[in-house]
């Protein structure tokens, strides 16, 4: 059992997730999307460091958010895409997910 009561399925973090991996793979092979890529690392608020005796100490480690998928539509534009469930829309990810439009102009597509 995972974190939010999910199972692992074949490597994802859920089976909804998987299947959603096949669906853009399938949307990938007949020309819909490109550039599936999965698990994607964006940094929201970089590392907080101090210097003491010409020495960089961490004093807050980076926030980063976790994209599920990244591709491109038809388009050409970048998407970004989460797979959800209500108990995964926590206030942690509401805040990164506003963070990553604020920062990065990048309004995820959750599914």
């Amino acid at each position: 059992m995972a974190k939010y009561g999910n199972i692992k399925y074949k490597g994802y973090d859920s089976k909804k997730e998987f299947v959603r991996k096949k669906e853009l793979e399938l949307l990938e092979k007949i020309g819909e999307i490109s550039n599936l890529k999965k698990q994607i690392t964006y940094e929201l608020i970089p590392m907080q460091y101090e210097i003491i005796n010409k020495k960089k100490r961490c004093i807050e480690r980076s926030v980063k958010y976790i994209a599920d998928f990244q591709y491109n539509d038809k388009n050409g534009n970048l998407v970004v895409e989460d797979v959800k469930s209500p108990a995964t829309k926590t206030p942690e990810y509401i805040i990164k997910r506003k963070l990553m439009l604020y920062i990065h102009g990048i309004k995820i597509k959750e599914v």
